[in-house]
């Protein structure tokens, strides 16, 4: 999990939400509206929302409460690991977002799920056991 991830709040312009993505190489951006968490922004929405096909306004005119995905999967802090990704796979998406008391603490996306996996397969074999990938 990322802890106190980058956010962004609901009336930002898609810009401002796409620059912040850029600079700090993060995919998603949990969006609250003051403090309370009221969805989620990927860099895949905002991709989707510039396709010259949709016929929408150029980015200066769209802001993140056009495009953000409301009511994002959540999970508390204390939630098992295996339920996340169980969750994860089955609703076919690459983040939830981290609550403790209904707050956001953190997020896990598919890249942490990746980190964890890779740890977990080299405390079980590790490096020159025999057991790489040929």
């Amino acid at each position: 999990m990322t802890p106190f991830p980058y956010s962004v709040g609901v009336d930002a312009s898609l810009r401002q939400a796409h620059e912040m993505m850029v600079a700090h190489q993060v995919r998603h951006l949990p969006v609250l509206r003051g403090h309370a968490l009221v969805g989620v922004v990927s860099d895949r929405d905002i991709k989707r929302a510039l396709d010259p096909d949709l016929g929408l306004p150029p980015m200066d005119e769209l802001f993140v409460r056009d495009v953000y995905v409301p009511e994002p999967i959540s999970v508390d802090d204390a939630a098992p690991l295996d339920e996340v990704l169980e969750q994860m796979a089955s609703e076919h998406i690459g983040s939830v977002l981290v609550t403790k008391h209904g707050r956001l603490v953190g997020i896990f996306t598919s890249t942490d799920a990746c980190r964890v996996y890779c740890a977990h397969l080299r405390t079980l074999f590790p490096q020159g056991s025999g057991e790489e990938v040929a």
